[in-house]
């Protein structure tokens, strides 16, 4: 384990929040380190290897972090051009937040176990920098960090599920956005359950219209989409990394997702990162 990061020794003069943008190198970092403060980070370009104390996940271009104190972690740059903006914010402010907003609980910082992780498309990521901006410049304040979180935080938590849908269906389908469920299949959202597959797989039909595989398999494609424009990594090593080491069967799920070959997508829709000033 390596140091530990006090937040009266990065928030000065009455400040609430200190924002950093950071361009991370591909070296692997020495030790992973913790801080008495929350903190949130998102990647605003190319990608990045982010550790915790129980392995290591890919991170692409728009994913947002949520980490609470004592949370061991380290970020490593994936190629060039990976850059990251964070976020260290008192720990009052979040602790207020969740006495104000009984909806929070269970969610974003307030999550057990690993850190939250949501994503952002390439509009939501420049709305996100934007009201980034707008916190850099102001006093850095309560009221201006609050300003900031709170919009992000009803986006992030907004429930697009049926409102008869068990609590029990949706916690499950929001946790399978995260690699390290949606890797394992449908089995790995039945698991988040704790209930028999055939019980999951009716209540989705009845809720969803869809099987715990067509739910999964969509957001891996997603997730496959947005590493092919956002990165050169082999298409192989990106199909392994949504659980599908099938090449064939990855193939048919892509192209059935986005009306083109994996490769055709890369080529139409990639574009070259460009790090912002």
């Amino acid at each position: 384990m390596g140091k530990t990061l006090f937040h009266h020794d990065i928030l000065q003069n009455g400040a609430q929040v200190h924002l950093t943008r950071a361009t991370l190198t591909p070296a692997r970092p020495k030790a992973l380190h913790d801080h008495d403060f929350y903190e949130l980070f998102w990647v605003q370009n190319g990608k990045v290897q982010h550790h915790l104390p129980n392995g290591s996940t890919t991170l692409d271009e728009g994913s947002v972090i949520f980490l609470r104190p004592g949370q061991a972690h380290a970020v490593q740059g994936r190629g060039e051009q990976a850059l990251i903006v964070s976020l260290c914010i008192h720990p009052q402010i979040v602790t207020s937040l969740a006495q104000r907003h009984p909806a929070l609980a269970g969610r974003l910082f307030w999550k057990d176990g690993p850190p939250a992780q949501h994503h952002r498309d390439i509009r939501q990521l420049a709305a996100l920098n934007h009201a980034a901006v707008l916190l850099e410049r102001s006093q850095r304040n309560t009221l201006a960090l609050e300003a900031f979180l709170l919009p992000l935080c009803a986006d992030l938590t907004a429930q697009n599920f049926p409102p008869d849908m068990p609590a029990w269906l949706a916690a499950a389908c929001t946790a399978a956005h995260d690699p390290a469920v949606f890797r394992d299949g449908a089995a790995g959202l039945v698991a988040l359950t704790g209930k028999a597959h055939p019980h999951v797989s009716r209540s989705m039909r009845k809720y969803l219209a869809q099987t715990p595989s067509d739910y999964i398999n969509q957001i891996r494609m997603d997730h496959a989409a947005r590493a092919l424009t956002t990165d050169a990594d082999p298409v192989a090593q990106i199909a392994a990394e949504c659980g599908i080491p099938n090449m064939s069967h990855f193939h048919k799920l892509f192209r059935a997702a986005h009306s083109l070959t994996p490769l055709q997508y890369r080529q139409k829709f990639q574009r070259q990162i460009v790090q912002p000033t």
